[in-house]
C-alpha cells in the first residue's frame, strides 16, 4: 500500500476530430505527489488550421470523464480555472496543466485533446 496522501496520476491522449494529421502528445507516463503539492503535467500536439481548441479531462477510477478546462488558440492568455493553470505555448505547440494543493479526489488518468476549428460543423 502507498503512503497516506499518495496521489497517482496517470497521463493520457486522445484526439477529437476527423482529421487524422491532429496529434496530441503526452509523454509522461505515471507520477505520484504528495497532498497539497502541485503538479504540472505538459501536452504537445500538432494543429491542421489556425483556430484550434484544446482541453484537459481527468477520469478518476469511478470511470466517468469530467471536462476540467480548456483553451482556445486565438486567446494567447493563459487559462485558469480553480485548482487548475494553463500554460499556452502556441508557437512551441505544447500546453501545460498544473493541478494546484492536490488532494486524493485528484487522483485520475488525466487526458489532453485538441479539437481543429475546421472540424467543428462535424
Amino acid at each position: 500500500m502507498g503512503l497516506p496522501g499518495l496521489l497517482r496520476a496517470v497521463i493520457a491522449s486522445v484526439c477529437l476530430g476527423s482529421i487524422m494529421a491532429q496529434k496530441v502528445t503526452q509523454n509522461q507516463s505515471e507520477i505520484s505527489v504528495l497532498e497539497k503539492e502541485d503538479v504540472t503535467l505538459n501536452c504537445a500536439y500538432e494543429a491542421n488550421s489556425y483556430t484550434y481548441y484544446l482541453f484537459w479531462y481527468k477520469q478518476p477510477p469511478s470511470g466517468e470523464m469530467i471536462f476540467l478546462i480548456h483553451q482556445e488558440s486565438y486567446n494567447e492568455l493563459n487559462t485558469a480555472k480553480g485548482q487548475y493553470l494553463l500554460n499556452f505555448q502556441k508557437a512551441t505547440s505544447s500546453i501545460s496543466l498544473t493541478i494546484t494543493d492536490l488532494q486524493l479526489k485528484d487522483s485520475a488518468v488525466y487526458f489532453c485533446a485538441l479539437r481543429d476549428h475546421s472540424d467543428a460543423a462535424a
